[in-house]
């Protein structure tokens, strides 16, 4: 079966999801796409699965993609009653890798998703390979990291979120979502549609936006030492040479901890949202660990 195009990889995120895997907190949705050896894509805050449409074309006819919205993303289905944080996260995504039966499965994971994933599933033998792509770093957080979780403070602090990132000429300034793209055209469009539009539409959305924020504890970056040296599979590390919230030189630092084989590519002129931005490349790095 050939890969999807991109145009119907944008549709597949337009569509209700392959099925729903459920959790103590809500429903996380899973869409599943391509033929061969399984991956788990997890996403970060406060996008969703849609985030990694742009690498299916370029995956999805080499191994079997499965895309999570954790709760409060996406088509995920959830409450007010529900826990937003990274521990009940990292729970679904164990109970994912259960229900889906994922006995050989390869983990991608970016931003706080990879923070997420590894959490979940750092030294589980069913994981036999590793792509994290810009992720949290065991050095700690950057200061431009502390700076945008610094609003977590405010009152209304996902409303105020909200509609900065849908006034069209804020989110461009540098410290809200302008130097998460080199070409910052690419905040609209679909990135808007897809991931800003709801939060200012969905009340629902917004407010579990606003709690995995506020919930994110910054201890967690000191965990990970520990969690790298439980990884003993193949781990490639992918990322923006320009990505101004986890340093390309912090990420050279990390290579070393890992308890198995671990290499670094850099993608010239990425940042943040690298995969988005740079899919061909980032998709290029990936492949040969993920089969």
């Amino acid at each position: 079966m050939p890969a999807p195009t991109r145009a119907e990889t944008v549709r597949l995120f337009r569509s209700p999801p392959t099925r729903f895997v459920g959790v103590p907190d809500g429903e996380v949705a899973v869409r599943t796409v391509g033929e061969g050896r399984d991956v788990l894509f997890v996403h970060g805050w406060p996008v969703s699965g849609a985030t990694f449409r742009g690498l299916l074309p370029h995956l999805a006819g080499d191994v079997r993609c499965h895309l999570v919205d954790l709760v409060g993303a996406g088509d995920s289905r959830f409450d007010r009653t529900a826990r937003i944080d990274l521990d009940r996260h990292a729970a679904a995504v164990r109970r994912v890798v259960d229900e889906l039966g994922l006995t050989d499965v390869a983990v991608v994971g970016h931003d706080s998703g990879g923070l997420i994933a590894r959490y979940a599933l750092a030294g589980d033998p069913r994981v036999r390979a590793w792509g994290l792509v810009d992720t949290e770093q065991p050095r700690g957080a950057h200061w431009r990291f502390r700076l945008f979780l610094s609003l977590r403070g405010l009152p209304g602090f996902e409303r105020i979120l909200a509609a900065a990132v849908n006034a069209p000429r804020l989110r461009r300034n540098r410290f809200l979502l302008g130097d998460c793209f080199q070409d910052r055209d690419l905040i609209d469009g679909e990135f808007a549609e897809l991931f800003l539009r709801p939060l200012a539409e969905d009340p629902d959305r917004r407010w579990a936006a606003g709690q995995f924020g506020r919930r994110f504890d910054l201890r967690s970056f000191a965990g990970l030492a520990d969690l790298h040296a439980r990884i003993t599979v193949p781990v490639r590390l992918v990322w923006g040479a320009d990505d101004p919230f986890f340093p390309l030189p912090w990420a050279r630092e990390m290579v070393a901890g890992f308890g198995g084989p671990a290499d670094l590519h850099v993608v010239e002129r990425g940042k943040l949202f690298v995969h988005e931005e740079f899919p061909r490349d980032v998709a290029d790095a990936l492949r040969p660990v993920l089969r």
